[in-house]
């Protein structure tokens, strides 16, 4: 098969034992309670983390997409202001190490608020922020100054204008910090107007040399412009000497449930992954997250 697989954020299995690595809060307990609070939020994000990615290692799985949420309201203080500063980046550190001796590939997936492309400064200032603070949290870890720690994102909206919208990525991309910038990639999206594997390439890829992940699923919902194996392969050439890496799902509304949006991923996953045979790292968007993908290797391997 030539894949490693893996799931994103949350660990039903862990999470049943109440060890989660996403408690935050709402914007009026942050403004009562402060920094402070979010701190110690923060320690029991990073540890439960810790825990998280040693139950990988037991298992056997060798890439995890981290969650967003490990520091609640982060664009709000800097991180290493914290009061518990030590303790979190010991303990982001011990992550760090046990990643590298277990071989797991740790990446981050910021959500779409992060948006590069758009024509709203205060938009991008902000999405630069975000985008710096998950290196920053990546630096601490000690993870590769690569895309092997990816950072993705989507480009976002056109604006009426694809081209226009791609040329402002690549120009704010060179205001990111270096360390993200060594980790970026962008994927293709789930949307007939928005922008396909073959598009990134032309407008993005061959301006900055940002690697491409492959969504599967989203091939499927977005523009048609190349087949499904051109489109890997395209996506594939991006990546240089770093093993590629692509999201593969299934959809709610084709195996779950009818009423379900189109783009909705489904609990479990219900259909391989083509690789074509090539060396590639997969991370399983399902909502089950590692009970499906111990069900996909159950199914297809």
């Amino acid at each position: 098969m030539n894949i490693n697989l893996g799931y994103a954020c949350i660990n039903q299995t862990l999470a049943s034992q109440k060890i989660s690595c996403n408690r935050g809060m709402i914007r009026r307990t942050f403004q009562s309670k402060g920094a402070d609070y979010a701190a110690d939020l923060a320690l029991h994000n990073v540890q439960s983390l810790l825990k998280i990615v040693q139950w990988n290692a037991d298992m056997g799985i060798h890439v995890y997409r981290m969650t967003s949420c490990l520091f609640p309201w982060m664009s709000e203080y800097e991180i290493s202001d914290l009061y518990n500063f030590e303790a979190i980046s010991n303990c982001l550190a011990e992550i760090g190490a046990l990643a590298a001796k277990t071989k797991q590939r740790l990446s981050f997936h910021p959500g779409q608020f992060c948006v590069l492309a758009s024509p709203k400064e205060s938009v991008v200032a902000a999405s630069i922020k975000e985008l710096d603070k998950h290196a920053e949290i990546m630096d601490w870890m000690g993870l590769p100054v690569s895309t092997q720690s990816k950072i993705n994102i989507h480009l976002g909206g056109a604006y009426g204008d694809h081209s226009a919208a791609m040329q402002r990525f690549c120009d704010n991309y060179g205001r990111l910090g270096a360390t993200t910038r060594a980790r970026l990639t962008v994927e293709n999206d789930d949307k007939p107007g928005m922008y396909s594997v073959k598009m990134l390439y032309d407008g993005v890829h061959s301006k900055i040399g940002i690697p491409i992940v492959f969504d599967s699923h989203h091939f499927q919902l977005g523009p048609q412009d190349q087949t499904y194996r051109d489109a890997f392969y395209l996506a594939r050439s991006t990546w240089g000497s770093v093993k590629q890496m692509c999201h593969h799902s299934s959809s709610r509304q084709l195996h779950e449930d009818s009423s379900a949006r189109a783009i909705a991923h489904s609990d479990y996953i219900y259909n391989k992954f083509e690789n074509f045979n090539e060396p590639v790292d997969v991370v399983l968007e399902a909502k089950a997250k590692e009970l499906a993908l111990l069900d996909y290797l159950k199914k297809f391997e």
